[in-house]
């Protein structure tokens, strides 16, 4: 069990929701001056949206999403703590390119199977 000592806080307790987001994401992008978090409230909950640098958008989603999903988890633990609902919605800057999976070009050559008569 872990014991902590009188007068020290944890992080869930120290920082507001917003702040908390805008720690863990300043210390993963390369661009922390560009981290904006605005905060709205309504009967559905608290939704955080995060403002990053475009060029920052791969750390904060991470492969696959997984850091993404790792922030928003520890986020719904500090909204749990305060008795919130809190969800975050990462702002996807216009004119900003997703990279395009490669999918299969219509030219592709059958002639190998043809004979199979299927």
């Amino acid at each position: 069990m872990i014991k902590r000592r009188k007068g020290l806080k944890t992080m869930a307790e120290k920082f507001s929701d917003q702040e908390f987001v805008e720690f863990i994401v300043k210390n993963i992008v390369g661009n922390p001056n560009d981290v904006k978090v605005e905060r709205t409230v309504d009967e559905m909950g608290v939704l955080l949206t995060l403002h990053i640098n475009p060029a920052d958008m791969g750390y904060v989603i991470g492969k696959q999403g997984n850091t993404a999903r790792a922030i928003r988890t520890l986020l719904k633990i500090v909204g749990a703590k305060n008795n919130a609902r809190v969800n975050l919605k990462i702002h996807e800057p216009e004119g900003s390119q997703r990279p395009q999976r490669s999918r299969p070009s219509a030219d592709v050559d059958t002639d190998v199977v043809d004979d199979l008569k299927i």
